[in-house]
């Protein structure tokens, strides 16, 4: 039976989903161990620091793993080092950091009174655990395009091994300050980066250098579906505070609803880690029956999962905000039915995004993007309560996301007709909002 089900999902998938399943137990621990240690206003500026890390450090980190991968994998099948790929991705990626940083800084002061009660020291934790994103992700994309999903997996076990250890320690000291508890957001994946550089290092050397061509071509259209996405999932929690600042107990209480509804994004990112690759593989090689069949089972896997999740989110997600995270009782059943409509949603979105991708299609999935996130600004403007102007928003967002990718798919499903060369869409890491 075991072997059957491991037969639906691409290889790799167990290696990352074992790594996935302890960073996202992390997730849980960090903001439980939070929740009963803060108060609602410091929950609150840590609820939205967390948010704005994973929104940009994903969204914008997320594409260079992306594009590093595959391009890494595509110079393996020919015999040569990654070396150069690491070295020309790393230099992006770090100027990518600098300008943000620069941007940060720059709007130190109006960030701090506006979305942490003017506590600068969290802006400086912003720019830490953002840094280590991008030194996580560069190294995954080398990690990811080398297939050493072992690896892989080990890094996101000790970046959620690390954490669950580092806020056990603050809670058990009795340490009250987000400061600190935003702090493990920088701590934990440098550890495991730092911990995980073996591969890496022996994929320095010589070799071809790559040209800048090969990885900024799609970059830009990658970075702005990714950014888009981010924002498609996680934008409520900033909203909520940027439209009702005094408002601190929605804000800390959405940021734990969705941490629960997103359970199945975790399961969907050890999929999503060899779903492209396959894609792209059959797309790349004339197999149209495999993509077809390859996508409809992982749509199906989704929506298995989107639907479990939800039931379970329903039923229960007032009473565990409460129990797990200490969170004020402000969300109720219908809160969480439409968080988990717009999860599923978003999961359909994610796999039909990857289809895409497999068929070169990036400009196709950046307009679905920009037109998720545009319903969601305009549902997000509606005169309701806060609340459920944000659920809304997540929900019509996410829908109309799925919808445009579906219309895009049907014109371009065509795959190669006769085999090609190795292309470099061939391996990408995770994504999906890993927290």
């Amino acid at each position: 039976m075991i072997r059957r089900l491991l037969s639906l999902v691409p290889p790799g998938t167990v290696a990352v989903g074992a790594g996935l399943a302890l960073l996202g137990l992390a997730s849980y621990v960090h903001l439980a161990v939070a929740g009963h240690s803060l108060t609602e206003a410091d929950y609150s500026s840590l609820s939205v620091l967390w948010t704005i890390v994973f929104t940009l450090g994903i969204g914008l980190f997320m594409p260079f793993e992306q594009e590093i991968a595959r391009i890494v994998a595509a110079r393996r099948s020919q015999g040569q080092p990654a070396g150069p790929v690491l070295v020309r991705g790393g230099t992006l990626a770090a100027a990518v950091l600098l300008v943000l940083v620069v941007l940060i800084v720059v709007a130190r002061g109006p960030l701090a009174d506006r979305l942490f009660d003017g506590d600068r020291t969290m802006v400086t934790v912003l720019v830490g655990a953002l840094a280590a994103l991008a030194v996580a992700h560069t190294t995954r994309g080398v990690l990811s395009g080398l297939q050493l999903f072992p690896w892989y997996g080990t890094q996101l076990a000790l970046d959620g091994g690390l954490r669950i250890g580092l806020v056990l320690l603050l809670g058990l000291t009795g340490v009250t300050s987000a400061v600190w508890f935003g702090a493990v957001l920088v701590i934990a994946p440098l550890l495991g980066v730092a911990l995980t550089t073996p591969p890496v290092l022996r994929a320095l050397g010589g070799g071809t250098p790559v040209a800048w061509t090969p990885l900024l071509r799609g970059l830009g259209l990658l970075v702005v579906s990714s950014l888009l996405s981010q924002v498609v999932v996680n934008i409520g929690v900033i909203n909520v505070r940027v439209l009702a600042p005094s408002d601190v107990a929605t804000a800390g209480a959405l940021l734990s609803a969705l941490v629960l509804v997103r359970i199945p994004l975790f399961v969907f990112a050890s999929l999503q880690a060899s779903l492209l690759p396959g894609l792209a593989t059959s797309a790349a090689t004339g197999a149209q029956a495999a993509f077809h069949s390859l996508l409809r089972r992982a749509l199906g896997v989704v929506t298995a999962l989107g639907v479990t999740g939800a039931l379970l989110a329903i039923l229960l997600g007032p009473w565990l905000v409460r129990t797990l995270f200490d969170a004020p009782d402000v969300l109720g059943h219908d809160d969480f039915a439409w968080l988990a409509a717009a999860t599923l949603a978003y999961l359909w979105a994610m796999v039909l995004g990857q289809a895409l991708l497999a068929l070169d299609r990036h400009r196709a999935q950046a307009v679905a993007w920009c037109a998720g996130v545009a319903v969601l600004v305009a549902v997000t403007l509606i005169p309701l309560p806060v609340a459920l102007r944000v659920e809304l928003g997540y929900a019509s967002g996410s829908l109309v996301v799925a919808a445009v990718m579906a219309i895009l798919l049907r014109g371009a499903v065509r795959v190669a007709p006769s085999p090609a060369p190795a292309r470099d869409t061939v391996a990408v890491g995770p994504s999906g909002g890993i927290r």
